[in-house]
C-alpha cells in the first residue's frame, strides 16, 4: 500500500513575525526546529518509514526535512528539491506585517489578498529588497512577481502528477515537506476538495498529515498522525 506524508515546515521567523514570506528565504525559528524534531519522532515512534523525499528550494522546508530525517536515521534517503513546491509567492505583500497591512488597508482587502482562490496580491516590484528573480536558484526560471492559490496550485499538482505519484504508484512510501499553499494544491487533488473550501483549509506547522492510498492512488484514508 502506498503511503503519502505531507508535512508543512515548521515555524519559520517571518510566522513568528506574522510577516508574509511567500519565496523569501527564511529559516525556521527556534520553535519550528522544535517543531521538526518532534515531527521525525512522532513518525518513528508511529513506524513509518520511507524510500523518497521531495521538498521546495527554501531553507524553512529543507531543514525541516533534514531535521526529520535526523530524528528517524535517515538522512541518506533521497531527496528531489523543486521551485514548484515552494509556497505561494505573496508579491507585494513580501516581508510586510500583516497586522500592519490590515491596519493600512483594511481587513476585507487583507482577507481577499490572503484568502480568495484567484485574486493575487500586488506584484513585487523588480529589483526590490524582497526579489529573488536574480537568485541563482532560480536560473532560467520565469520567477512570478505574484501568485493567486490558483496560481500556486497550477504549479504544485503538476509537479506531483509527474515526479511524486509514478514514485507512490511503483510502491515507494513518500515523504513531502513543503509549504501551506503548495500542500493546499496535493490535498486539494487527493480529498477532492472545492475551490471555495480549499482556502479556508488551515495546515498547521510540523504536523504530518498521512495518506494511506490504494494502488491506483485513490485515498483510503486520511488522518493527522498522533491524532487517531
Amino acid at each position: 500500500m502506498p503511503t503519502l506524508v505531507l508535512l508543512r515546515h515548521g515555524q519559520s521567523q517571518w510566522n513568528l513575525e506574522n510577516r508574509f514570506t511567500g519565496w523569501w528565504d527564511v529559516d525556521l525559528s527556534s520553535a519550528g526546529v522544535v517543531e521538526a524534531r518532534d515531527a521525525g519522532r512522532l513518525m518513528r515512534e508511529h513506524g513509518l518509514d520511507f524510500d523518497c523525499c521531495f521538498t521546495s528550494v527554501l531553507t524553512r522546508a529543507i531543514r525541516t526535512l533534514h531535521l526529520v530525517l535526523h530524528e528517524m536515521d535517515r538522512l541518506w534517503l533521497p531527496v528531489a528539491k523543486d521551485w514548484h513546491l515552494n509556497e505561494r509567492h505573496y508579491g507585494g505583500l513580501t516581508g510586510l506585517n500583516k497586522q500592519e497591512m490590515i491596519d493600512k488597508v483594511g481587513a476585507e482587502q487583507v482577507k481577499i489578498w490572503r484568502r480568495s482562490y484567484d485574486i493575487p496580491p500586488p506584484p513585487l516590484p523588480r529589483d526590490g529588497p524582497w526579489d529573488v528573480s536574480g537568485d541563482r536558484r532560480y536560473a532560467g526560471i520565469d520567477v512570478p512577481d505574484t501568485e493567486s492559490l490558483k496560481d500556486t496550485i497550477a504549479r504544485a499538482l503538476p509537479y506531483y502528477e509527474l515526479d511524486i505519484a509514478p514514485a507512490l504508484a511503483a510502491g515507494k512510501r513518500v515523504l513531502v515537506a513543503a509549504h501551506g499553499n503548495s500542500l493546499r494544491g496535493i490535498i486539494k487533488h487527493l480529498s477532492n476538495i472545492g475551490d471555495d473550501e480549499i482556502v479556508g483549509l488551515e495546515i498547521p506547522t510540523g504536523k504530518p498529515i498521512v495518506y494511506e492510498l490504494a494502488d491506483d492512488l485513490r485515498v483510503e484514508r486520511r488522518y493527522y498522525l498522533g491524532e487517531t
